[in-house]
């Protein structure tokens, strides 16, 4: 965490790449990134228009008595958010000591069983409330909370640990649940890691039963609109903020794919998380600024910085307005080219935002959620019900679905026989982990050709590094085929198989590839670590980690024009393919098609629409031409002023001591 005292204005601006979201993917340099280039969800507005907050020339603001500081963190729910602050303490549930005499073992089982139930009950009506104020996709998030807490296996888990352990119901709920978090931080994968959020959340609703106490004061409680700090916000509290009362959010923990993040973004509250220790000065502080964009916490503003602030949230305002009225226009450039924009998800109930906001479709479905935190792996029919909801809802827009893409130390069947690997980033996962396990691999594969019938179902291999594990898959999708039509059982013939490029083996090899297969999706974020040998979630090397990097666009380009050569198409599923930033480049160099999630389609859809093809192809060959990824930075940036002069976003220039 780094804080920057603004009474030294020629102070040099300290920043985290590895912990901010906005800085994903971009060289560490002195290169001014423009806020105003990244999906954009502008705060809900009060009746008059205006943006939400807390008027800092009203009494108590303005004229700080401490010095203004800047602190960094992962921006995840766009817009700014100004006013007094409240700070939540921590949660500090305390667990009864274990007994150490005579245990009354029917009474404890009875406590366990009456505080599940009743936590059950509690998630299911937050669900229910959630479903009203902000949406299904959200609530069932919240709903997913009560089946864990429905579960047998944990009440059976729990139960099993107070029969032989003799400890109280609270010990055995916090060791169930805490072994389950253990599980979701070791993930490689942050998406993935971040679940173990949602864990604790469940476990502390339970303990709250256990304890007969609050965790700690509701923000319903709240007499002003203020902003809310504290060390973290578990989803079920997120879904209950009053964006009236609450304006913004940040926390010290938290990254940019948890369901808080997600939440916040449903509720359109501007939140920063991720900040690091800061809660102590933050107790001291009178008013405040989040800027959800660049994921900045500004404690004690002075009055200038505030004005700007307002003035920037006004803009913005009206910047959301255009993009939410173009929604279902077109996503075809000024000189007539069409690019396909397509939806990530991961939950079924995730496809409504991607009609909502224009997707022609998803282009990655992630399917491993089936698989975590399973005793057993998810059965046919489990995998086909969720695979056919996705797909039925689509409507007869395509539905790309991406295999099995985990670590074998991630499931428990290797977890049980004592699995494990020193550098599992490179070791037995993805397409390598379905071809050593056929059984694994086959029944996700049946699952999938059959909600294939119920309309346009293409399939995705993952982490591809070589031609014989392509062709080995598709064998075992030939058998798989074979077999259902022996059963009778309604496919759709000639099911699209696409991969994904995402090692630069597969890269390299991409001409040989384009002949097996029928599409391409680059993932870019594990392209660019495995080129850059860069660990992006490494703090210490994270700067490394660039999507324009000379290296990465020469393997996109061989990547494009391989699949050019054979008449396949090839799409971005990266994180580099939501960001506007680099939209003009990726059109230039030959991609028609970007996938991303939901929320930014909007902002890269206005891009499109205004800026030219002929631009585009000259931008990304004098890219191509560059060996420095500063440089090429600097010339989208540039580009993007000239032609969307109003994509450079107000608080780009708000940062105090900037240069």
């Amino acid at each position: 965490m780094k804080l920057r005292d603004q009474g030294n204005p020629g102070a040099k601006r300290l920043r985290r790449d590895s912990r901010a979201g906005r800085r994903r993917n971009r060289p560490s340099s002195n290169t001014q990134w423009e806020s105003g280039m990244r999906p954009l969800a502008t705060p809900k507005q009060n009746s008059d228009g205006a943006p939400r907050s807390v008027d800092p020339s009203s009494p108590g603001f303005g004229s700080p008595t401490s010095p203004m500081e800047v602190l960094t963190g992962i921006a995840v729910s766009s817009g700014i958010a100004i006013g007094p602050v409240v700070v939540l303490d921590q949660k500090g549930l305390i667990l009864p000591s274990r007994p150490t005499g005579s245990f009354d073992l029917d009474t404890e089982i009875a406590r366990l069983e009456r505080s599940l139930e009743a936590a059950r009950a509690e998630a299911n009506q937050a669900e229910t409330e959630a479903r009203t104020r902000i949406g299904p996709q959200y609530a069932d998030i919240l709903m997913a909370h009560a089946s864990i807490i429905s579960d047998p296996t944990l009440r059976m888990e729990a139960r099993e640990r107070i029969e032989k352990q003799l400890i109280p119901a609270e010990h055995a709920i916090h060791e169930v649940l805490e072994s389950y978090v253990s599980r979701l931080e070791s993930l490689t994968d942050p998406h993935l890691a971040a679940r173990a959020a949602d864990v604790r959340d469940i476990r502390d609703r339970i303990l709250s039963q256990l304890l007969g106490e609050e965790t700690r004061p509701s923000t319903s409680d709240l007499k002003e609109p203020s902003l809310i700090f504290a060390h973290d916000l578990a989803p079920s509290e997120a879904a209950t903020l009053d964006p009236r009362m609450v304006p913004g959010f940040a926390t010290e923990v938290g990254g940019g794919s948890s369901h808080t993040a997600i939440v916040a973004a449903a509720l359109e509250i501007p939140a920063v998380v991720g900040l690091g220790r800061f809660l102590d000065r933050a107790r001291r502080c009178r008013m405040a600024i989040i800027d959800g964009d660049e994921g900045l916490v500004i404690l004690d503003p002075d009055l200038q910085t505030q004005q700007r602030y307002r003035r920037a949230a006004h803009e913005r305002s009206a910047r959301f307005d255009l993009l939410a009225r173009q929604s279902d226009l077109p996503a075809v450039t000024p000189d007539g080219t069409r690019i396909e924009l397509l939806g990530n998800i991961e939950f079924p109930a995730e496809v409504e935002a991607c009609l909502n906001r224009g997707a022609s479709g998803v282009g990655l479905y992630r399917t491993e959620f089936l698989f975590l935190n399973a005793k057993t792996p998810p059965t046919e029919d489990e995998q086909y019900t969720a695979y056919a909801a996705v797909v039925e809802s689509m409507q007869g827009r395509p539905v790309i679905i991406r295999t099995l893409d985990l670590g074998a130390d991630k499931l428990s069947l290797f977890q049980e026989s004592g699995y494990t690997e020193a550098n599992p980033a490179l070791g037995l996962r993805s397409l390598r982990l379905s071809l050593r396990d056929p059984d694994l691999f086959r029944t996700q594969l049946r699952a999938i050709l059959r909600a294939g019938a119920r309309g346009d179902v293409r399939i995705m291999f993952p982490l591809v590094s070589t031609l014989g594990e392509l062709r080995q898959a598709k064998a075992q999708l030939d058998d798989v085929i074979a077999e259902l039509k022996s059963q009778g059982l309604p496919i759709r013939e000639k099911t699209p198989v696409g991969i994904m490029v995402e090692v630069p083996a597969a890269a390299l090899m991409a001409d040989h590839l384009a002949k097996e297969v029928d599409f391409f999706s680059i993932g870019t974020n594990d392209l660019i670590q495995y080129t850059l040998a860069v660990d992006r979630t490494n703090e210490t090397v994270a700067d490394l980690y660039c999507a324009v990097d000379p290296s990465v666009l020469r393997l996109i380009t061989h990547v494009i024009h391989a699949a050019d050569s054979r008449g396949i198409e090839v799409s971005v599923c990266g994180t580099m393919g939501g960001d506007p930033l680099y939209t003009l480049l990726l059109m230039g160099l030959g991609i028609r098609s970007l996938s991303m999630p939901p929320h930014q389609l909007p902002e890269i859809k206005r891009v499109i629409r205004g800026i030219s093809m002929e631009t585009a192809r000259s931008i990304a060959q004098e890219a191509l031409n560059m060996d420095s990824p500063q440089a090429i930075i600097a010339l989208l940036q540039e580009t993007l002023r000239k032609a969307l002069p109003e994509t450079a976003s107000p608080t780009s220039s708000l940062a105090p001591g900037q240069t």
